[in-house]
Order: C-alpha cells, then structure tokens, then sequence
C-alpha cells in the first residue's frame, strides 16, 4: 500500500496517532520508547501510572507501508525503556522482549513496574540485564529465562527524601559502573529547601551520589567514544554532565534552557539523547535540540551546538527507514486535571534530521550563579556561548562593596581560556553588558575578586 494515499501535515500522520480509551480512568498516552527492529518501528506507549491508571494504550508496530498495529502481546503501562541485547540479539521495549523474527514475551514480574531503563549488566552481560523503574527499583533480569531478581531500592539507597515522588528516568552502564538518574524537583529544589534529584553511579559494591540535582538522561556509545553523557538542571541552567574514559572524571558544563516549562519533575518528559545519525547524538535539552559528537579531545567537550527550540514533550525519537522520528505526549486530561483535554493521543512526527533546523530558533537563558555565596578567585562552571545570535550578560551581587568580575572565553573549545574582559559592579548593583552580534565562542565562565553572593546569568535571542 503506497505511502501517499495517506494525508501527511507537514512530517505528521494522523492515521498514526495513537490514541487511549475515554476510561475511566481518564490517562496520559504518550510514546516512550520507539526502536526500529525486525523490520518495523516498535513503539511502546505510557499511561499516568500503570496498567491500572489507563486503557487503551501498549505495544504497537508500524510497517514501511505506514501501517500500525497493535501486538496481540500488548501490555498496558507506564515503559519508557528500549535497549537491544546484542548477545540474544533481542529488542527489550517496556515489559516486551522480542527477537529477531519478531517473536514477543512479556517479563509478568515487572509488568506492574514503571519500567523507565534498560542497561547492560556489569558482570554477566551475556546472560542478564539491569532494569531500572521509575520508583527506584533496580533489578537483574535473565534474558533467556525471564527471571528478575531485584538488588536495590534506589530510593532508600540514595536517600531520596521519602516525602518526594521518586521519578527514576534513565540508565547507563559502561566502564565498570552504573549510573541512575532521577529527576524529582518541585518549589523546595527550587528555593533550596530540598535537593531531591540524583545522579549516581554504582560499581557493583557500593553506590556514589554525584549530583543532587535533577538528572533526565544517561547515555553513551559503548567503547567507541570513551564518553558517558548525563543530562539534567538546577534553576540556574540546564546540566550536561560527561564522564571521560581517559581519565575517570566527571566534567560539567552548564546549556542555556529554552523554556522554563520544563522545571518540574512531571514537565521534563524523556528528554533524551539519541544516535539519529550514524556515530552523532541529537540531544533534546530543556526544549532545545542540539547537535552533539560522542567524542572528547584533551577530555573536553566542544562537539555542541544549537538546532532549535520547541515545545513538544518529547517521549523519544530515532531512525526509521531513513525517516526522524520523533514520538510525542501531545494530549493527556492526566484524570481530571485538565478540563480542556478531550481523548488522551499523541501524534508521531516522520521527517529529516536536516529538518530540525527549520523549527525555533535557537535561543534561551540562564546563569552560572544565582544569587550564590562565591568566593574570590572561584572558577564557575563553563557556560555554552556559540550557536546563538544575540548574548546579553547580567551581573549582579548583594553585598555593600564594589566587586570585579573577570569573563573569559574558550573559543577553541579545549579548555584553553582566555580574559574577554572585567566588569565593576557596585555595592549591590547591577550592570549588563551586551556582546557583539554575531560573536561566539564555545564556552564562558567567569570568577570575581571578592567573596559576595553573586547572580551572572545570560540570556540569549
């Protein structure tokens, strides 16, 4: 059946849209995990909570006729994992585990789970997987028999405050470790009350908390890069976190955001970062897609850089026949929180990767410190500065002295930084400052000459 009989609006199919029963209980249904497998696109949907929350929704195939089907296996949930055990050579999606032929089992263990990763297993990894749920379950599972054995509760693990929703997003194993990321944030993290978020890794004995802050992703290319990627924010800028083989560190480097929509654990829906292209990540971020290499020079990142902005809730995206693909969260009532949502869909968007640069323009905002306690001569974190048009800098600090702060650039991007220029800001005053138009560096970050509590935020149009 020829693709064209379909109508398309602009990259959107609406016979493809997948959609949730009216309930109760009235759902979300958006799409969290799609993967092309066995000659399809595999995509798996998720409702509010779990199978008990939401009707309707599952385990669907689309063919290179733009066919979708729903798989007779189907199970309803709340699955945003996809990962492909090459060892087996079988596609685990959800609670779904399909081989090469297309042939589905379902895990009954962890069909009541939020299952949100899927990750290689540290000791046995031709035999067993790690999978991680959203409430902070983390099992072992068999990839022959089935069996899962749970090893943690990563919410009593890693102290992630009991009065907190848990909301574990992804997984990541390589060089000997595990790394989790949950991405529980509210007003408390915001005004400093809390610090609920985690990043974490785990080295088959014992786990370290790396960050308290929001994390979303955790991602890498095996051993081709010798890079891991974390992705995550504060309230001063979104985070990307990268750990280098080279020399068993983690480096942080803070990205504009493009909408603050997504500062809340429930509103920073999957982003992700992704392979589209072959050997190159597409990385979603706080509503701005950038383009990103895998690799490290001198265990720098400078392979960034802006594509767009958007708006969407962004469940997942991958290659399919040549074709982006990205899945959304379009329409979700969520019970009755919103009134002006009729039927749970999401629709999916079928187009180029080349396309992504006709959407928003990059732009976008945020800071290094607000209102934080600096100290003279502290180094703040590098800042992304290129891609972007117009730059606005605001500096700003609360204390009855005149301080001097010291910018300065990497413009090759290898950690070679160089004074662009000092500003004095008087006592608990204020000064902006306006860059050329069109100047660009890889990355800023700034220091001051005295202790005070400083704000140094950009924004970017």
């Amino acid at each position: 059946m020829a693709t064209n009989q379909y109508f398309n609006a602009s990259g959107i199919y609406p016979h493809l849209a997948l959609s949730a029963e009216l309930g109760p209980p009235r759902t979300e249904c958006g799409v969290g995990a799609m993967m092309a497998w066995a000659g399809k696109l595999w995509i798996v949907t998720y409702v509010s909570h779990t199978s008990r929350s939401g009707v309707g929704t599952g385990l669907y195939t689309i063919d290179d006729s733009m066919e979708m089907t729903k798989h007779p296996a189907s199970h309803v949930g709340t699955y945003t994992n996809r990962f492909v055990h090459w060892q087996s050579n079988q596609l685990i999606i959800g609670p779904h585990v399909v081989d090469d032929l297309g042939n589905v089992r379902k895990i009954d263990s962890l069909l009541e789970m939020r299952i949100c990763s899927t990750m290689h297993h540290l000791t046995d990894p031709e035999n067993k997987v790690y999978m991680l749920g959203m409430e902070g379950e983390f099992y072992e599972m068999d990839v022959h028999t089935l069996e899962t054995t749970m090893l943690y509760d990563l919410v009593e693990e890693l102290g992630v405050p009991s009065h907190e929703y848990a909301h574990f997003k992804a997984g990541f194993c390589n060089y000997g470790r595990v790394i989790v990321a949950n991405n529980s944030y509210d007003e408390r993290d915001f005004t400093g009350q809390e610090a609920a978020g985690r990043l974490a890794e785990w080295d088959g004995e014992t786990w370290t908390i790396l960050e308290r802050n929001p994390f979303i992703e955790v991602v890498g290319r095996g051993n081709f890069a010798g890079t891991i990627f974390a992705m995550g924010w504060d309230k001063r800028s979104a985070l990307l976190k990268v750990y280098t083989a080279a020399d068993d560190t983690w480096s942080t480097y803070r990205l504009p955001k493009a909408s603050h929509t997504f500062d809340h654990m429930w509103q920073t829906e999957w982003p992700r970062i992704r392979e589209v292209e072959h050997e190159r990540f597409l990385m979603d971020c706080h509503g701005m897609f950038y383009e990103l290499s895998p690799w490290a020079y001198e265990n720098h990142i400078w392979g960034i850089r802006p594509i767009s902005t958007h708006l969407w809730v962004m469940g997942d995206f991958c290659t399919y026949r040549g074709m982006l693909v990205l899945g959304s969260d379009n329409a979700s009532p969520h019970g009755g929180a919103n009134h002006l949502a009729g039927e749970p869909q999401s629709g999916m968007w079928f187009g180029k990767t080349d396309d992504l640069w006709q959407f928003g323009k990059p732009s976008g905002w945020g800071g290094v410190w607000w209102e934080d306690d600096v100290s003279a001569g502290q180094v703040s974190d590098p800042y992304l500065m290129t891609g972007f048009e117009h730059k606005v800098l605001h500096l700003s600090h609360e204390d009855d002295k005149t301080v001097k702060f010291t910018v300065q650039i990497d413009f090759l991007g290898t950690g070679k930084w160089k004074t662009y220029d000092t500003f004095e800001v008087s006592a608990n005053g204020y000064v902006h400052y306006e860059f050329p138009t069109g100047f660009s560096a890889h990355w800023v970050r700034f220091t001051c000459d005295s202790d005070c509590t400083a704000t140094v935020y950009m924004t970017y149009t």
